[in-house]
């Protein structure tokens, strides 16, 4: 009995793990700004997460615990390299698209560059709680940081973004407009 409830526990983490790889990426590329770095660091932490699986005590914070898996990783991979790469020229390609779809794009390209520019601590706490919808306090477990400094690097943040993306959109178009998300 305890074997099949021990494969069953492995069958459902190996689902688990499958489901939060995109997720996982769509943050480490946030992060890095670079597709392979972000695969190589879910990667790690996929596998990771799988060699100490067992580890884990509370199922319920499994999406945390990958989370800060992760953080470690990204944390690992900047004290091996100090240098970073200059994405400034980086743009995403839009073929056979609508003129809103056209100018949704960009708008995503703008923010995208405007992220990029914020100290990494920022950059983080950003993209975890307004693109990824983590609270204060999963930011703060997972990060391993205070709720308090959280809650400064995401004003700061917010402040930097807005001051950066305002000028911009200040000139009078037409289409979508920035909206915040919390």
């Amino acid at each position: 009995m305890r074997i099949s409830q021990l494969f069953c526990r492995s069958q459902d983490f190996k689902k688990t793990l499958e489901t939060s790889r995109p997720r996982l990426y769509r943050i480490a590329y946030a992060w890095t700004h670079n597709a392979a770095l972000a695969d190589d660091l879910v990667q790690e932490t996929l596998t990771k997460a799988w060699q100490k699986h067992d580890q884990l005590r509370d199922p319920k914070a499994e999406e945390a615990w990958l989370f800060t898996i992760m953080t470690n990783c990204f944390r690992d991979h900047h004290r091996r390299e100090r240098e970073t790469e200059d994405i400034d020229g980086m743009e995403i390609p839009c073929e056979h698209c609508l003129e809103t779809e056209q100018m949704r794009s960009e708008l995503a390209v703008r923010v995208r560059r405007a992220i990029a520019k914020l100290p990494a601590g920022q950059r983080q706490v950003v993209t975890l709680v307004d693109i990824e919808g983590f609270s204060y306090t999963e930011v703060s477990s997972i990060l391993g940081i205070p709720s308090g400094t959280v809650m400064s690097r995401l004003c700061r943040a917010r402040a930097a973004l807005k001051d950066m993306l305002l000028p911009e959109l200040a000139a009078p178009t037409e289409g979508p407009r920035m909206r915040r998300v919390k």
